[in-house]
């Protein structure tokens, strides 16, 4: 089984969101809210309208560790929320269907599958790639792994890297770079 990777080319993330921005405002706020937050997809699916609106931070017990996780809205993901919520109600769930049930995993796997096959992106992707998206691109921005790690309650940076495809992109680029 080959584990799904980050999408580290900017330009297809932006290819994704203008995809997904064609289809639906529901399918590009996850996608966006994912990529900018790091977090899994049972969280995100998890949110309501509620947990939202009116706010300046997301406030959640993670599904997976039941670890209490806090962290501020950017202004991308503020307008995106803001323009998405205007008609719902705060007890709704965030991710609807069209037949008002909560968007599932497996549909989100789906959405984001087609939107990558359609960019181009020709690798393994799935509902983790947007997590690890977010976190690759951390990375490359702040170069700051510990921070990193502790956004994604990781025990350590080494995982961290991994877990990003850093270890391996630096490991492949060395190999370019060597020649005897």
């Amino acid at each position: 089984m080959k584990i799904v990777e980050p999408i580290r080319d900017k330009n297809a993330i932006k290819k994704v969101e203008s995809i997904l921005a064609q289809k639906n405002k529901r399918d590009l706020l996850f996608f966006v809210l994912g990529t900018n937050s790091g977090l899994r997809i049972s969280d995100i699916l998890g949110l309501n309208v509620g947990d939202v609106r009116n706010r300046d931070y997301i406030e959640l017990e993670e599904k997976k560790t039941k670890k209490y996780k806090r962290f501020p809205i950017n202004s991308k993901l503020k307008y995106l929320l803001d323009d998405y919520i205007k008609y719902q109600n705060d007890d709704e769930p965030l991710f609807m269907t069209k037949f008002n049930n909560r968007l599932e995993r497996c549909n989100a796997y789906l959405i984001i599958k087609s939107a990558c096959k359609e960019a181009g992106i020709n690798y393994k992707v799935g509902t983790h790639t947007l997590r690890k998206t977010f976190g690759y691109h951390h990375y490359q921005k702040f170069k700051d792994i510990v921070i990193l790690q502790k956004i994604f309650n990781h025990s350590s940076p080494s995982i961290t890297l991994r877990y990003i495809g850093i270890e391996e992109d630096e490991i492949f680029e060395s190999y370019r770079n060597f020649v005897l």
